[in-house]
């Protein structure tokens, strides 16, 4: 006797072939019914034997697409209509939208064979794509995700690619970018005032120029890169004159995971970064050297090809390796437009190779390694955005706005917290429209009425997130200090509401509960509860206010003042320079000095004393500097690094420093002896901590703690006390993780953000 019954899928179930794959699913257990993108996922009704039925919904969590990520799946007795066979309906938009949008994906291997096949209709097709993979969220205009719905919808399909779409036994069946060379976009290369329109005559000409040492910007998935070959140390150094780029490190991309290899050393787990579905950049050890590709570093941030495009490129005999870099000036967000690259990319790009196909929004790449504590995301962009980072106990949206270095923006719909992709710093102008045009985006797409919004933003008064917030019709607001935020996005991923918890959250700057500028700091306490500042790194002073986070030096004065003893520092070894001075004389004087914790400061004045007195070109670069330094230096003892009356002296860890220095000891061992002191100091905090709290989780974030050597030799001394070690796998520990500690926050309401439990 036939029974029927309702399936509702949540997840990451739409644009990535779950239709199709429902639809053959349910003919292969002899069911009728239909299937249709919804609002909160995917609608499905069956009809058949019951014990077909169940088969389905067995089989639906184990076959699912690779791209596919099932978060919840609902099953419900419904009314049998008597249907006779089983269908793929319109999508119907209703209510409030909460599905999850997939993210773009890499092309597959059946796409990359029918790329190269003479035969095949789409040979040589920059565009070619199907239902395991290509763009998804650069294209999405709007929810559900269908073909009218996307950047393609001004393309219509050929009878060719209609065949294909409407055939269930097609992997292109309802896949909606879905096109070919006569009936969808294409390429063209712009050369001055030279255009070729074939697409791929224009390749052939990009490959080419790259061989002869131009830059190219290339328009890709999300975005423009400014690509040039990696091996041409006159190139690398004319794009970074060209890009106002000084120091920064540029991405990689290898022709193959052969090339890759022989670039840098991959470890399983790192291979299986870079060949993951996400296809990031992961940051590995140096094998060899590429002269202005990562000067003073030894990784390399490498990637694999991931759209046609890249394949066709190599295919025509573009060097093996390319600097692949975002296409902007130093510090703007990556530039998507067409008229917006060719304006604001000329004097920097040589040839421009412009895709026909609009980019819905801005999509960077993602930036990744392997840590002493699993996978470490640093920017969270293609491949993972905008998938939701956690599920929050809530169903009020809730819009959390981020920090101003490295921002992020959080939505949370029906309690799922969608991240958006990086967007950069938003003291620059360029930076700021973009998280406007973001906030905008994510809140039309989800369709979330501003009147309903609790809106989460930063402690900070100055912020411009924080303006932001408070300009915003929202229905409340909630402030949420910055170290805070921090522990809580590391809890937000594992659903840990009620965990009491020992919080260490290390950076650079933050605004604190007193007003001054935080950095060093632990807490106890829950997200539900609310965190107390237990203790912190002792407090110094940072002359000249934000100056100091770019002239380790100036940063330096507040540290060494409160030193008894300081040898002439303008002297050999150390040549600080004027700037020194004048910071000392602001210290001692007590103007525009402020107080501040930041172990982020700390790491710079060390950096300083150890031979980096010059101005930073991008932010942490000295502290990278120190431990690039100290790696691979064996059987060093730690500087002593106490930990008094709930305070991290840092004096006798820098007069440790001093004094070697002076005696001519090697920087290397110093960096070293400096590093395995912080982890020492920190690890004695937390013991402490824990100890008098009975505690035995441990949460760190914050940027510090993307310092693999600190965690490295942090691991073995915890692990030896036998706690739990949580730390952010999801979303950044950077800044770029604070959105959704902010949305976090904002779920338990206001006291549990500023309060102590």
């Amino acid at each position: 006797m036939a029974t029927a019954c309702s399936v509702r899928v949540r997840g990451v179930v739409q644009g990535v072939g779950f239709r199709p794959f429902v639809y053959r699913l349910a003919l292969a257990n002899m069911l009728t019914g239909w299937v249709l993108n919804g609002n909160q996922g995917v609608e499905i009704h069956l009809e058949g034997v019951e014990e077909d039925l169940a088969k389905f919904v067995r089989e639906i969590k184990t076959r699912a697409p690779a791209a596919a990520c099932i978060a919840e799946i609902e099953v419900a007795a419904a009314p049998c209509e008597g249907l006779s066979g089983f269908t793929i309906r319109e999508s119907e938009p209703l209510d409030q939208p909460t599905v999850r949008v997939s993210p773009d994906l890499p092309v597959c291997d059946e796409c990359l064979a029918e790329l190269f096949d003479p035969s095949n209709e789409r040979y040589g097709y920059p565009y070619i794509n199907c239902t395991n993979c290509g763009p998804r969220y650069s294209v999405i205009l709007a929810l559900p995700y269908d073909r009218p719905n996307t950047t393609m919808r001004g393309w219509a399909m050929d009878r060719y690619c209609s065949h294909e779409y409407h055939a269930p036994a097609n992997r292109r069946f309802h896949a909606q970018p879905v096109a070919c060379p006569a009936c969808g976009p294409s390429y063209s290369l712009k050369e001055g005032m030279n255009l070729i329109s074939d697409a791929t005559e224009a390749i052939d000409r990009a490959a080419e120029l790259l061989c002869e040492g131009k830059v190219v910007a290339i328009k890709g998935l999300g975005g423009y890169h400014l690509a040039c070959d990696a091996r041409n140390r006159k190139t690398n150094f004319a794009l970074r004159v060209r890009k106002f780029r000084k120091e920064k490190p540029f991405a990689l991309m290898a022709r193959d995971l052969e090339v890759a290899r022989y670039l840098v050393q991959l470890s399983p787990d790192a291979e299986g970064l870079l060949t993951s579905i996400a296809r990031p950049i992961v940051l590995a050890p140096k094998k060899v050297e590429l002269r202005g590709v990562a000067p003073e570093n030894d990784e390399f941030g490498v990637m694999l090809p991931y759209t046609p495009l890249h394949h066709l490129l190599f295919a025509s005999g573009a060097p093996d390796v390319l600097v692949m870099t975002s296409a902007n000036r130093s510090s703007e967000p990556i530039a998507y437009e067409d008229h917006d690259a060719l304006e604001r990319l000329s004097g920097i790009a040589d040839a421009f190779l412009i895709g026909e196909r609009p980019i819905a929004r801005r999509v960077d790449d993602s930036v990744t390694r392997v840590g002493a504590f699993g996978p470490m995301i640093l920017r969270r962009a293609r491949g993972y955005a905008p998938g939701a980072a956690a599920r929050l106990p809530t169903r009020r949206p809730i819009l959390a706005l981020g920090a101003d270095l490295k921002n992020t923006i959080t939505l949370a719909v029906d309690g799922q917290a969608f991240v958006s992709p990086h967007i950069g710093d938003l003291d620059h102008y360029q930076a700021l429209r973009a998280f406007e045009e973001t906030v905008r985006d994510l809140i039309s797409m989800y369709d979330v009425r501003w009147e309903d919004l609790l809106v989460a933003h930063d402690y900070h008064p100055q912020y411009a997130s924080t303006t932001h917030a408070l300009n915003l019709l929202c229905s409340s607001r909630c402030a949420v200090q910055h170290h805070r935020a921090h522990l809580a996005s590391v809890l937000a991923e594992r659903g840990e509401w009620e965990e009491t918890v020992v919080g260490v959250s290390f950076d650079g700057t933050g605004y604190g509960d007193d007003g001054t500028i935080w950095g060093g700091e632990i807490f106890v306490g829950s997200i539900q509860r609310g965190f107390e500042r237990v203790a912190h790194l002792r407090q110094a002073l940072l002359p000249g206010g934000d100056a100091s986070a770019r002239y380790p030096t100036q940063a330096a004065a507040g540290f060494l003042s409160q030193l008894d003893e300081v040898p002439d520092l303008n002297t050999e070894p150390f040549n600080f320079g004027p700037r020194y001075q004048n910071a000392m004389q602001l210290v001692s004087r007590g103007v525009r000095t402020f107080s501040t914790t930041s172990m982020g400061r700390l790491f710079d004045a060390a950096a300083s004393l150890l031979g980096f007195a010059r101005e930073t070109t991008y932010e942490g670069q000295a502290a990278i500097w120190l431990e690039q330094l100290a790696k691979g230096r064996l059987n060093v003892n730690a500087y002593p690094f106490p930990f008094t009356n709930h305070e991290l002296d840092f004096r006798p860890l820098l007069e440790s420093v001093i004094r070697d220095r002076m005696q001519g000891r090697s920087t290397g061992e110093i960096a070293r002896a400096f590093q395995r002191g912080l982890a020492r100091g920190l690890y004695t905090s937390i013991k402490t901590v824990c100890e008098e709290g009975g505690i035995r989780t441990v949460v760190l974030s914050g940027g510090v703690f993307q310092n693999e050597l600190l965690l490295e030799d942090l691991k073995p001394l915890l692990e030896k006390e036998r706690l739990q070690i949580w730390t952010n796998h999801v979303v950044p520990p950077n800044d770029g993780g604070i959105s959704l500690g902010q949305a976090a926050f904002a779920a338990f309401e206001q006291k549990a953000a500023n309060g102590a439990p």
